[in-house]
């Protein structure tokens, strides 16, 4: 079975550290829209520059910018063996547009990565990223592991701009746990302990639900 897997959770619970984990751990692609629109703000494209505007608002980039993103993303033959969905979806519209774009396919598995909020405004504010290809510093890391580049904090990442963000995801963002925690591949897991006992318990809820040997999960929630 292809492990097709979702990482749910608020701006600072670590879903991209963990998700390039999981996708160097079983040599499977790790699909960040985030990357995907840092990589066009970067380059400078019309549709970087208008991203860019709406994310140092602290808001969220259209559903349908986003769907059609990864409809296309999903599409590529890298991704047979399975996935990693990071920052998609971020609203119940994206994710029952991802159970169409995942008809005819095995069932994804949710994780949910909780962690009060006390907790993502002191990570988030003092968040580094590499100012050359955009990913996310880990602890202790002085220049960007994957190209050298400068760490610099995001635009997005100030007190303000932080508390918008958690606000938006809230309303916006939150439902998404209703909208899947019903169904058999759904799992959360406690993303307030260290690096490490995060990625154990990540890996424990994957093995979980691949052992139970599910099928196609309906977009209701139940097995067929």
């Amino acid at each position: 079975m292809a492990l097709n897997l979702i990482m749910l959770g608020p701006p600072g619970a670590g879903k991209g550290t963990q998700a390039e984990r999981v996708a160097r751990a079983r040599g499977i692609p790790k699909i960040s829209t985030g990357d995907i629109l840092r990589e066009a703000v970067h380059a400078g494209t019309d549709i970087g520059l208008r991203a860019k505007a709406i994310m140092d608002r602290g808001e969220l980039v259209s559903d349908e910018v986003m769907i059609g993103v990864v409809a296309e993303r999903l599409e590529r033959p890298d991704v047979r063996a399975g996935f990693i969905l990071d920052g998609f979806p971020r609203t119940v519209a994206q994710a029952a547009a991802l159970d169409g774009i995942m008809h005819g396919r095995d069932p994804l598995i949710v994780i949910d990565i909780a962690v009060p909020e006390a907790e993502l405004v002191r990570r988030l504010g003092s968040r580094l990223i590499c100012d050359a290809c955009g990913v996310n510093a880990e602890a202790g890391e002085t220049v960007c592991r994957r190209c050298g580049g400068r760490l610099t904090q995001r635009a997005d990442d100030n007190d303000p701009v932080v508390r918008e963000r958690l606000r938006v995801y809230r309303r916006d963002t939150q439902p998404l746990v209703d909208y899947y925690r019903a169904r058999s591949t759904f799992r959360a897991v406690d993303g307030a302990q260290a690096p490490d006992e995060v990625a154990a318990a990540l890996a424990a809820a994957i093995e979980e639900v691949s052992n139970a040997g599910l099928g196609a999960v309906s977009p209701g929630g139940s097995a067929r």
